[in-house]
């Protein structure tokens, strides 16, 4: 049975709370439902494979009809996540010390053109991009989230972002 993670854009414990997502995508027919962390990140199952497309409109239905409220959805194949973690993007850099690794999903990787990589500002790196997903890494700073600006002006706001950990634990789910 084909396994996928819905990558929700804006979840916080404070505006979602985990079991109405899980209830959400199980009254729509999704099943082994997962929750990970409190941040957007639904873990499931389907009788059949369908395109990112297809699920990400289920799913935001599913959200809307179940709980009132819906936020953009990446779908991403779970066993893609896997092939992703082993071939490890960062690998191919030098990152600094104490450098935070994190994965930018595009929701319509087709939409975005083509960008001249790498990009810098501060200490934050986008290093290189791989179809639908960006590999960036930042060191914090007193100068908040360089990075999500950074990367919101080079691909749009229709992105998510999970770090390398986070993009972990989704696929093992």
């Amino acid at each position: 049975m084909p396994r996928y993670v819905a990558l929700l854009r804006g979840v916080s414990p404070m505006n979602a709370k985990m079991p109405e997502l899980r209830r959400c995508f199980e009254q729509a027919g999704f099943t082994d439902v997962k929750t990970l962390l409190s941040s957007g990140n639904v873990v499931f199952s389907t009788a059949r494979a369908a395109s990112a497309e297809t699920l990400q409109q289920r799913v935001e239905k599913a959200m809307q009809d179940g709980a009132g409220y819906r936020f953009a959805t990446i779908v991403r194949p779970t066993a893609c996540l896997r092939q992703m973690l082993d071939a490890d993007p960062f690998a191919a850099f030098e990152l600094p010390p104490l450098a935070k690794r994190v994965v930018t999903f595009l929701r319509e990787p087709q939409a975005v053109g083509e960008v001249e990589l790498p990009i810098a500002r501060d200490e934050a790196r986008i290093l290189k991009r791989i179809d639908g997903e960006v590999f960036s890494v930042y060191v914090p700073s007193d100068k908040g989230p360089v990075f999500m600006q950074l990367l919101e002006r080079t691909f749009g706001k229709d992105v998510t972002t999970r770090t390398w950990d986070t993009v972990a634990k989704c696929a093992k789910a």
